[in-house]
């Protein structure tokens, strides 16, 4: 989409654009408030301030859209292109990493009460189960800055694939 046509979006449909970069009300309702950006580069200036003032409660809403990695989205998430995209290269992995990666979500899931998430776009299989398996030596609190950081780059990774001059 080009910045000009977000600019010109009615109000719910540039909410509903921003929700395919991450579904977190705060943030889909700054960028659609901000409006108009004179350029690409003020709209993620403004997507990366918004994505930095996230709590803990927006980051662990938000992961509730985002599939496990290694499984299919559900198409019905406002960001399921995007994450079909970005777990390509997991979808073609070998059996045996795929399983040991299902056996880390599983693991990371009962470790941490919550999904894992990494940017996986430009990572290949192994790195992201090298991240999986090294995150798991993680405490609560560095675990949930991780989180809340990848999900910022997977964010501004989105925007950055979504949005031209």
């Amino acid at each position: 989409m080009l910045i000009s046509e977000y600019n010109r979006l009615g109000e719910a449909s540039a909410i509903d654009f921003a929700a395919t970069l991450v579904a977190i009300p705060s943030f889909t309702a700054a960028l659609a408030s901000s409006r108009p950006f004179a350029s690409k580069s003020e709209l993620r200036e403004r997507a990366a301030e918004a994505a930095a003032a996230w709590d803990d409660e927006e980051v662990e809403l938000a992961l509730a859209g985002h599939p496990r990695i290694g499984e299919r989205p559900d198409r019905s998430e406002p960001g399921a292109e995007h994450s079909a995209r970005e777990q390509g290269a997991v979808q073609g992995a070998e059996a045996d990493v795929l399983a040991r990666i299902a056996e880390g979500n599983r693991r990371y899931e009962a470790r941490f009460d919550r999904i894992f998430l990494v940017r996986a776009a430009g990572r290949t299989p192994a790195e992201i189960l090298a991240q999986l398996e090294e995150r798991l030596g993680n405490d609560d609190a560095t675990e949930l800055a991780v989180v809340a950081s990848e999900l910022r780059d997977i964010t501004l990774l989105r925007l950055d694939e979504s949005v031209t001059e």
